[in-house]
């Protein structure tokens, strides 16, 4: 799978939004210049096709012993969904906390002690979310052999966060490919190319310094 066909198409879709005089807030805290919602990737067949096709082969190359995909809630779901279906394997999904009603699950689906499962997210900024599915997953005494995500950030908490909680991270598009690729393509002006490498490096510091210019 050529990850620049589906690159492409992010930034055709307008799925890539670049504000440099608005930062975007993440979940994290973080402030940034640049915003990616790939919830809108479900409504577009051919990108959404291309994706799961990609992740699918990235699952059979790098967690080739899966015996269960699961989607984290909610975005990772139709992805897991979907990339389930290709490689015909069981599907589960996690919820961010049990659910307070019924039989209070977190974990939706079957899985045994024996299972190796992959879990799916759409986009890692700093891994919170699905850690928090990794660990829900684990408490139950089943084994996570890794994260599959459609994209990344690619930030140092990151990888600091996956390497704390010893789970490996395989994505499909990394930050640095989308924005190499549409400066490429002179979607992105030199000036935002700059700002947004600059954003990437030092993401916290960054978020430091505007704040303090919008006092």
């Amino acid at each position: 799978m050529q990850t620049n066909q589906i690159i492409q198409s992010l930034i055709d879709h307008q799925i890539v939004s670049i504000n440099l005089e608005k930062p975007f807030r993440y979940a994290s805290g973080i402030l940034s210049p640049i915003y990616t919602d790939f919830r809108l990737t479900i409504s577009i067949p051919s990108l959404r096709d291309m994706i799961a096709d990609g992740l699918a082969e990235n699952i059979k190359e790098n967690y080739p012993d899966a015996t269960v995909i699961g989607g984290v809630a909610t975005a990772g779901i139709p992805h897991a969904a979907w990339v389930a279906e290709r490689l015909n394997l069981p599907l589960i999904y996690v919820r961010a906390k049990p659910k307070d009603h019924g039989a209070g699950k977190q974990i939706e689906g079957r899985i045994t002690k024996d299972d190796k499962v992959v879990l799916i997210d759409d986009l890692i900024s700093t891994g919170g979310s699905v850690l928090g599915a990794v660990k829900a997953v684990r408490n139950e005494g089943v084994n996570v052999i890794g994260v599959a995500s459609v994209f990344t950030y690619g930030l140092p908490d990151a990888d600091k966060n996956f390497a704390d909680a010893d789970t490996k991270l395989v994505p499909l598009l990394s930050y640095a490919d989308l924005i190499a690729q549409g400066h490429k393509e002179n979607k992105f002006s030199d000036e935002e190319y700059s700002r947004l490498s600059t954003w990437h490096k030092a993401p916290w510091d960054w978020t430091k310094r505007e704040e303090a210019n919008a006092k």
